[in-house]
């Protein structure tokens, strides 16, 4: 059965600070218990700096997270380019550039820009991106995809051609992709951030055909849920994110997509003004999650990722879920590090050495 160690590689958290001299619990949650990854933020909910000052500071901080580590850490943020990114301008780093921006300059300015940006992760540390998005365009007065220009455009055809450009650049410098928000985030009217989101009547089955078209062509490193209602794919009204129907049936079988499924941030409001992170957690590993996102950037709290792990533990403990189950989680992280670390070949589905 796995243990502590090994369930630890299923989180990602985040933490407050530049450095990690102030959290003690992390250096434990990484050296000790095996914390799977963390993801950075340029600044906190109030403005304040969270884990970004500049590239230099960036560095000594990845560095260090990565010597506590036995096993590599995904070390990840949001750098979209445009209004989501991390690694701002002001801070010191390059300038970016939005999907919508880079869709009207054409495919090769998305892949002029995307090889920039992945080099600049690269060069700091960063091995994960939770980008691109592939939410389609279709509600132009979406809060949070349309409003901000996250998208590539309507048509899934140019958002999946864009979208592999980019991809393409991260995997030449070793960075890794999280294509989001599954199985669509586009046609919705309001923020999963601040509550309950309910898109069964706007969602159209196209929003898929992103996700068709790349996992045909063989890419597809990980995949992000969204915490989106849609009652058309499951009856019951859960979240994406907890639902076996979108993920285990949608993404894993009919799909077929054996890459890495992350969950959108548990610390959002569309799920923790439902359950609490324990909840949360047990419910998104039995619909098929492999990597639990826990930011530390809306709520932080610095006992998520123990809580997190203990819950996993109390399904194998009680039944609930086999240890197989977990395994097979356990074995795609592994292959995705494997291939950030160069020791297999992008897109590859076999299985980690050992």
């Amino acid at each position: 059965m796995p243990g502590k160690m090994t369930i630890g590689q299923m989180f990602v958290v985040g933490f407050r600070g530049c450095d990690i001299g102030a959290n003690a619990w992390l250096v434990e949650a990484i050296a000790r218990d095996g914390l799977g990854g963390v993801i950075l933020f340029d600044r906190n909910v109030d403005r304040s700096v969270q884990n970004i000052e500049s590239p230099e500071q960036l560095r000594r901080l990845t560095a260090g997270l990565q010597q506590q580590a036995r096993t590599p850490l995904f070390i990840a943020v949001d750098q979209e380019g445009g209004r989501v990114c991390r690694l701002k301008e002001r801070d010191g780093f390059l300038p970016s550039h939005s999907a919508a921006e880079l869709a009207a300059l054409g495919i090769e300015a998305t892949a002029h820009h995307a090889d920039i940006l992945a080099e600049e992760l690269a060069a700091c540390g960063i091995n994960l991106n939770f980008a691109p998005v592939v939410d389609l365009d279709l509600n132009p007065d979406n809060p949070i995809i349309g409003r901000y220009q996250r998208s590539f455009g309507a048509d899934p055809a140019t958002v999946a051609s864009h979208a592999r450009v980019f991809v393409e650049a991260h995997h030449r410098h070793g960075v890794g992709c999280c294509l989001k928000h599954f199985p669509g985030h586009g046609s919705a009217g309001n923020d999963s951030h601040l509550g309950f989101v309910d898109i069964s009547a706007c969602w159209r089955t196209v929003e898929l055909d992103p996700y068709r078209q790349l996992l045909a062509a063989g890419y597809g490193d990980g995949i992000m849920t969204a915490h989106l209602v849609n009652r058309r794919l499951d009856s019951s009204g859960l979240p994406a994110t907890l639902s076996a129907s979108v993920i285990d049936e949608l993404l894993r079988r009919e799909l077929g997509f054996d890459g890495v499924v992350f969950s959108d941030d548990l610390q959002m409001r569309a799920i923790s003004n439902g359950w609490s992170t324990a909840e949360a957690v047990q419910r998104a590993v039995l619909a098929g999650v492999d990597v639990l996102v826990i930011g530390n950037n809306l709520t932080p709290r610095d006992d998520a990722f123990r809580a997190g792990v203990d819950a996993i533990e109390q399904l194998l403990d009680s039944g609930r879920i086999d240890g197989q189950r977990i395994e097979r989680s356990l074995a795609r992280i592994a292959r995705f590090k494997e291939q950030l670390t160069g020791k297999q070949p992008w897109n590859s589905t076999v299985p980690p050495t050992a």
